[in-house]
């Protein structure tokens, strides 16, 4: 068993010892069943909020009244959550109501997919009432019951189902896809935030170039943030390796390229991504434009920046632009990377030249910096002053 199983061990033997039904459930009993690594354990249990609070130490109650606290254990945060059912879905994607029970079947009947509701005792016996394991062998991804009733107590699993396409390399069944189908239109009623996730999940997926395709039979991308009249651009997502890249920067970088968004920033702004990221992303995108038209110099690539390089040459592979010469490599060569290495300063030019301060300071800064890059000076005070007004009596 995996580690992390056997430090929440610890956790189930206080619930048990205290009379308590426990159980690993959800995600992480999947990846289990699929030798996959896990990132979170969360536990299902027959005590009440108020109660697992009360057995241990240290606790989070991020949302007891929903039957959820994370206790903290050996260095680790652990999801513990009540046997619940959940009904009253007014905003397709939480409960209006939840009514804690005592019986582990009712509560993974509230699940989304049948991969996902299956429970493993504490000595790794599992429990499967709804062929959860079937549905890994068969490597597909099944909802628990009416895959209509499921959408339509959150849609944001329509997503999620695609997402997991994706990551799992699983398929899609029949009445899933239909449902989708169906009620692609409700994706509209869940926050942008939570779809931003599941895209960005689906766009690392190992299998993502499976999941585009899908997006568009179920009609899902219509209700995707900037993605609406895009068919033609998704269409050509498939063609490109994206399990290459390896930062959301970069795959956002991807998907703007290749829809050819003329208003960027709006179009990234629409998923509600960090500044950083839109900057990042503006910053890619102009740079593979600027390569496209010149090609690599080291102005471009001291503009750029070591992160810009990086990404964009991975970027540019991914797209079949592979460069002989390494721009990275070529990066690291530079005489200077920053303006802040250069041996002069607005002081010196304002003594060497004798006049006020202005823009010329500014003119005369890129003008050392392209002399250094190209070679035609050290970056050395002496020397620079030297070819500055040998410069200036030409």
């Amino acid at each position: 068993m995996d580690e992390s199983f056997v430090k929440a061990k610890a956790i189930l033997t206080t619930l048990h010892n205290n009379g308590y039904e426990a159980y690993f459930v959800g995600g992480s009993v999947r990846d289990f069943l699929l030798h996959r690594p896990t990132d979170d354990i969360d536990i299902a249990t027959s005590a009440l909020p108020g109660q697992i609070i009360d057995l241990f130490p240290k606790t989070i109650d991020v949302g007891a009244v929903h039957g959820t606290v994370i206790v903290l254990h050996d260095g680790e945060q652990f999801e513990v959550t009540t046997f619940r059912t959940e009904e009253g879905y007014e905003d397709y994607r939480r409960p209006s109501h939840v009514e804690f029970v005592t019986s582990l079947h009712e509560d993974l009947k509230r699940r989304d997919f049948t991969m996902n509701a299956i429970a493993m005792t504490i000595n790794g016996e599992i429990i499967d009432p709804f062929d959860g394991r079937k549905a890994i062998k068969k490597k597909v991804i099944q909802t628990v019951g009416n895959p209509t009733e499921r959408f339509r107590e959150d849609a944001l699993r329509m997503m999620r189902a695609v997402r997991f396409l994706s990551q799992l390399s699983f398929l899609l069944c029949e009445n899933t896809q239909s449902a989708i189908m169906e009620n692609a239109y409700l994706l509209k009623k869940i926050s942008v935030e939570r779809i931003t996730i599941e895209f960005e999940k689906l766009l690392s997926g190992p299998s993502c170039q499976a999941a585009f395709p899908i997006l568009i039979e179920t009609r899902l991308f219509q209700y995707i943030p900037g993605l609406e009249d895009e068919i033609k651009g998704l269409k050509n997502f498939p063609a490109y390796k994206w399990n290459q890249l390896q930062d959301r920067s970069e795959y956002w970088t991807l998907v703007s390229y290749l829809l050819s968004k003329e208003d960027l920033k709006s179009f990234l702004r629409q998923w509600k991504l960090p500044n950083k990221v839109v900057d990042q992303v503006v910053k890619n995108v102009a740079c593979i434009q600027n390569v496209f038209q010149t090609g690599w110099n080291n102005r471009l690539l001291y503009d750029s920046g070591a992160k810009c390089v990086q990404q964009v040459e991975r970027i540019l592979n991914v797209l079949g632009f592979g460069q002989e010469i390494s721009p990275s490599k070529e990066y690291e060569k530079l005489p200077i990377k920053q303006r802040s290495e250069l041996d002069i300063t607005g002081e010196d030019l304002l003594n060497w030249y004798n006049q006020k301060p202005g823009k010329w300071i500014s003119n005369l800064y890129i003008k050392v910096e392209d002399g250094i890059l190209e070679n035609e000076v050290v970056n050395n005070k002496v020397k620079i002053k030297e070819w500055l007004l040998s410069c200036n009596q030409k």
